[in-house]
């Protein structure tokens, strides 16, 4: 949790301003709070705050070390937005050609490269959670389409993407 107390979070901005409001609900994450709906807090906030319809800011790179250290702290303990909400800034990232505030770089790319492990430590059930796990892993090495193809495809529809692939 160290990193959020150096970050002046009210110099950054998000989807609907300045981004104040973000670090208590970064610290909640080290709670690891559940999932259970797409309006669960505090990942309905932090989604449309820092990933909002396609659009990063500021606040989204500061934030993605905070919630991969966070995951770090108890990866047995993941849930999907753990993984996607940091794959999504990414993929935002290049898609837009965004640019990362020079202080902010180091620790975005940093805590990008620790999703191998983390995923290896991560107790991976059901495969929502191993597929947002695999996107993390596609991501940080470098390999967006891949982790865009992961991130797009619902579980549900992998047989039948898999039946038209073997099809052509």
């Amino acid at each position: 949790m160290s990193s959020l107390n150096v970050i002046k979070w009210a110099e950054l901005s998000h989807a609907y301003g300045f981004a104040g409001n973000i670090e208590p609900l970064l610290k909640s994450l080290y709670s690891f709070p559940s999932e259970g709906n797409s309006k669960s807090e505090p990942w309905h906030t932090l989604w449309s705050s820092l990933c909002h319809q396609g659009d990063v800011y500021s606040a989204s790179f500061a934030a993605t070390p905070v919630i991969v250290d966070a995951l770090a702290t108890a990866p047995l303990k993941a849930t999907q937005s753990y993984f996607l909400l940091p794959v999504c800034i990414e993929l935002a990232r290049v898609n837009h050609h965004a640019d990362i505030p020079e202080d902010l770089e180091k620790p975005y790319f940093a805590a990008l490269a620790k999703f191998p492990q983390l995923v290896a430590n991560a107790s991976l059930k059901g495969p929502d959670l191993i597929i947002a796990a695999l996107s993390a892993v596609a991501v940080s090495k470098g390999q967006w389409t891949t982790a865009q193809m992961l991130v797009e495809i619902e579980s549900k529809d992998i047989p039948e993407v898999l039946t038209w692939y073997h099809a052509r």
